[in-house]
């Protein structure tokens, strides 16, 4: 009479064992099919707009990873065919980025040849007032009004090969041959001026200097700098790569995370 009662209890618990596993098995296939499809959100954010959140890392540190890319575009279309960066995607971007509590820090890389002056500006003191740690690398490199959005962040980087190309407002259209039309370009030139100076080492006069060689650049005025270049200059804080960019970054978000969270 024990014995079937014996057979009994083995079944009901090999059907539990065997529940478990099952439950356990589609535990671990939800969990890959979920990493699955952040894995291709996570694709298909970089191809639509060069952004990504670098959320894998040791310390979990979230890390909003922005591109500025090509040439800058402002309140006119460019050709379909260039590489641009649009700044009424980036400017959204960084005000949600500002608002956010999922995210830690900013690394932004650069490898533009400048664009619209108002644009650039727009999205260099929007950078310039995030609260969160910020920090650029200047990889092929960030000429011309991508000057000021390389030294907007907190600490700057440059591969030794990256260049910066510093030279005065060009002027493009139709233009009127009146006063009043050169001291607006002026005034441009000093707002770009003044910001630059304002967000790293450089003094303004040399700053001027560099924008004024007439030596160095065929057929116009300004300065070409390579790598460590722009360090001695004060322009850029440290020639670096990814490595070193995303290691301060996270040193700088461990300072400041004891007091934020």
């Amino acid at each position: 009479m024990r014995e079937p009662k014996n057979r009994f209890s083995f079944s009901i618990l090999g059907g539990v064992a065997m529940g478990n596993n099952k439950n356990s098995k589609n535990k671990e296939e939800n969990e890959r099919e979920k990493k699955r499809e952040n894995e291709k959100q996570k694709d298909e954010r970089i191809e639509k707009v060069g952004q990504v959140t670098l959320d894998e890392n040791a310390q979990n540190h979230k890390i909003h990873l922005l591109t500025i890319i090509g040439e800058i575009e402002g309140h006119d279309n460019l050709s379909g065919n260039a590489k641009t960066t649009k700044y009424e995607h980036i400017l959204p971007q960084l005000a949600a980025i500002e608002d956010s509590g999922e995210v830690d820090g900013v690394l932004i890389l650069l490898n533009t040849m400048g664009g619209d002056v108002e644009a650039g500006l727009a999205i260099a003191e929007m950078i310039a007032s995030l609260s969160k740690p910020t920090v650029s690398l200047v990889l092929g490199g960030s000429h011309s009004i991508g000057v000021p959005i390389a030294v907007s962040t907190d600490y700057s980087y440059i591969v030794p090969t990256g260049t910066m190309v510093i030279h005065p407002v060009r002027l493009s259209g139709m233009v009127i041959g009146v006063q009043q039309t050169f001291d607006y370009f002026k005034q441009i030139q000093n707002r770009i001026t003044g910001f630059v100076c304002d967000h790293c080492s450089v003094p303004k006069p040399r700053f001027e200097e560099l924008m004024m060689e007439t030596g160095m650049l065929t057929k116009d005025v300004g300065t070409v700098l390579v790598g460590r270049e722009a360090v001695e200059e004060g322009i850029i804080c440290e020639v670096g790569g990814i490595s070193d960019a995303i290691g301060k970054l996270h040193d700088m978000v461990g300072k400041k995370m004891p007091d934020t969270k």
